[in-house]
């Protein structure tokens, strides 16, 4: 057995929040059972936005009505705010996931808070929940996603230090998944290198998780620095499909179905079916009426 490479499946959250096609929450629910059947084990499967400004988000809790909890899967719920948690606690997600910028122009623009702002208000979850779990409540477990570790749209490039001031502030706060994300696809693998190895130095109790988009189709190519840096666990959406609707010109995920071809070209385990992803992704484009972005759509696995 090779090493294992947990992918966490996004594609019903991040690959649908920023599509033109709306689906429909039975239509949601369908793509994740077919992810599920595909072999993800853990999935971002809504999140609790206000759909006002993410209409595709819309019916949350009428998806999560349908996915009861079940052993050896979990649901992830992302949320940006102490309401959107407040919401997903009436739900059956396993996870919750707390979405904060690590830059100021992206973080009012998104969440409408700073980044201080932000962290205060993870704080204060966090504070809730001890709370919840001295008086015995069942709640779910914790997550955070930084975005815009290797770039901002509005304030440009993000340094070194400034990332690991935030991962340390929300290490302090005893989360044990951290995940950096390369919102609008402008990393490179020499410098997810250099803030892969600063935050596990502030953050060495937390598991670092990493979220690549492939806008600037070096997605894959990160995902080799980071696992060679270390890194077990990252995001991806079957297809390529997603992107941010406050993030201008942010388009498409790390294809899942491509970075378990090349995993399992390299002799890594994700215990994914690359057949059923394929088909999945087929699927979902048709949902779409359109094209999807993948490699593997295109190209087919190789088989020698």
């Amino acid at each position: 057995m090779g090493r294992f490479i947990e992918i966490v499946e996004v594609g019903p959250r991040d690959g649908l929040q920023n599509e033109k096609t709306v689906l429909t929450p039975e239509v949601r629910l369908e793509f994740i059972r077919r992810l599920e059947a595909a072999g993800a084990r853990r999935i971002e499967a809504v999140s609790f936005v206000h759909p006002k400004y993410v209409p595709q988000m819309a019916g949350a809790e009428e998806v999560m009505a349908s996915l009861p909890h079940e052993a050896g899967r979990s649901r992830i719920g992302l949320v940006l705010n102490g309401k959107g948690y407040d919401r997903a606690l009436g739900t059956t997600v396993d996870e919750v996931n707390v979405s904060l910028s690590v830059s100021e122009g992206f973080g009012l623009k998104n969440q409408g808070l700073a980044p201080k702002e932000q962290l205060q208000m993870l704080s204060d979850i966090v504070a809730g929940r001890a709370n919840a779990e001295g008086a015995g409540d069942a709640i779910p477990s914790l997550s955070a996603t930084l975005s815009c570790v290797w770039g901002c749209p509005f304030d440009g490039e993000i340094s070194v230090d400034h990332v690991t001031d935030m991962v340390g502030a929300v290490a302090e706060m005893g989360l044990k998944e951290i995940a950096l994300a390369d919102t609008i696809g402008v990393a490179d693998p020499w410098s997810v290198t250099r803030k892969v190895e600063a935050a596990r130095k502030v953050a060495a109790d937390a598991k670092l998780r990493l979220h690549f988009h492939d806008t600037r189709n070096t997605g894959l190519a990160n995902a080799y620095a980071g696992i060679e840096a270390g890194v077990d666990i990252l995001d991806a959406s079957v297809g390529g499909i997603g992107g941010c609707p406050f993030a201008p010109g942010a388009t498409g995920n790390l294809a899942t179905e491509d970075l378990v071809y090349a995993l399992h070209r390299g002799g890594f385990e994700t215990g994914y079916d690359l057949d059923a992803l394929i088909d999945t992704a087929r699927w979902i484009g048709t949902q779409l009426n359109r094209q999807v972005p993948s490699a593997l759509v295109r190209a087919g696995k190789w088989i020698s």
